[in-house]
């Protein structure tokens, strides 16, 4: 009878700001319709507070007549306590200490008559690599045989005169002289002409061969080595990490080392931390010792994960299920009350994000059914099903 008794009065103000007189004064007019336009609104908020009260005492003796709320359809992940882990990720480099870059012995090399060896070859120490153009040494030592031989003749003649008291003591001696000075040059000559031939100090593998037969080698060329001997079972990676992370990352740590072009994963440890910080990459030196393996070589690509941070037994997330607001961040979950799934809304505190996982300090615990589906614009309360 109420509600009859407002809709008419509604109506009749409605009847009056539509018949009223007109007016020539404009703003009059303006004024009667605003004030008129607040009594409407002021009496539709009253009525729909009335309403609201009926439809509540309604309920109250008819529990029947209530709407019934349609959930809303979720999926939830029960939380499990696990280990989280933290990486640092990286790209590296393999490389070796055992780098020997072969030279010429006399330290001026010559012109290269023959090479014994080709890039990628397993050079063993001691093994013959090139021979440089010897016919000089050849030649001198060939002139200094003869010479030799004449000289021996000469000694062993003034040798029998003096048995035989004939002659000097001086002629005998600067004769042996002669002999010993031709032996002292030969040795010294076939010395040089064996330099000519160029071996190898260790062994390992020829990285490099910059070097062709009649070239002239000196060890170098401008800044190029010319052959680089490789030693494969010393080999290791190394690692440029961002100063931001120089308290986390220590010597004896753990990193695993991928590299992408053979296959293969090892986990090692960190040997050595640089002391210095770069100052164009604001990054310093790390590297860990590979095991020896013939699929390695130097100047691979390596893809590095240095552990920076573990906890056992921790609460981690999706990252995509955290929300922000006014009051910070937070998580929607599924509670069961009386009898029925409703949506909670949990403020959480943060850790370590690696990939998808996000680590939870504080506000989750195991056995919460996290809302991973649907998260989105849930509302306290609001009923589930899943």
């Amino acid at each position: 009878m109420r509600n009859n008794i407002q809709i008419t009065i509604i109506a009749a103000g409605l009847f009056i700001a539509s018949c009223g007189t007109k007016s020539d004064n404009a703003s009059s007019v303006l004024a009667e319709k605003k004030a008129s336009l607040e009594k409407l609104k002021s009496l539709q908020t009253t009525t729909m507070a009335d309403i609201a009260k009926l439809e509540a005492e309604i309920v109250k003796l008819d529990p029947a007549s209530a709407k019934a709320e349609k959930p809303k359809l979720v999926s939830v992940t029960p939380l499990v306590l696990q280990n989280f882990s933290h990486f640092i990720d990286l790209q590296g480099k393999v490389t070796s200490d055992d780098i020997y870059y072969v030279t010429p012995r006399n330290g001026v090399g010559g012109q290269v008559k023959n090479i014994y060896v080709k890039q990628g070859d397993n050079v063993k120490k001691g093994q013959l690599l090139l021979k440089l153009d010897d016919a000089v040494y050849a030649k001198s030592v060939t002139q200094l045989e003869t010479q030799l031989a004449f000289a021996k003749d000469v000694y062993q003649r003034r040798k029998n005169l003096w048995d035989q008291q004939i002659g000097t003591e001086i002629e005998l001696k600067s004769a042996a002289n002669n002999v010993n000075q031709l032996e002292d040059q030969i040795a010294t000559t076939k010395e040089q002409w064996s330099q000519t031939s160029v071996y190898s100090e260790v062994s390992g593998v020829a990285e490099s061969i910059n070097v062709r037969v009649g070239e002239f080698f000196t060890g170098f060329m401008g800044q190029t080595p010319q052959i680089a001997i490789v030693n494969t079972n010393t080999l290791k990676v190394t690692v440029q990490i961002p100063e931001s992370y120089i308290e986390r990352v220590k010597k004896g740590g753990s990193i695993k080392i991928t590299l992408p072009d053979v296959g293969k994963t090892f986990n090692a440890t960190i040997s050595l931390i640089g002391n210095v910080i770069d100052p164009n990459s604001r990054s310093f030196y790390a590297e860990a010792k590979l095991p020896a393996d013939n699929a390695l070589k130097p100047n691979q690509v390596a893809l590095a994960k240095i552990l920076d941070y573990s906890v056992s037994n921790a609460v981690t997330i999706p990252v995509n299920t955290l929300q922000s607001d006014e009051k910070g961040k937070f998580v929607m979950v599924s509670s069961m009350e009386n009898g029925k799934s409703v949506a909670r809304k949990k403020p959480v505190s943060i850790g370590e994000l690696y990939g998808e996982g996000l680590e939870i300090k504080s506000g989750l615990q195991a056995g919460d059914l996290l809302i991973t589906d649907g998260y989105q614009n849930l509302y306290e309360g609001q009923l589930l099903s899943y």
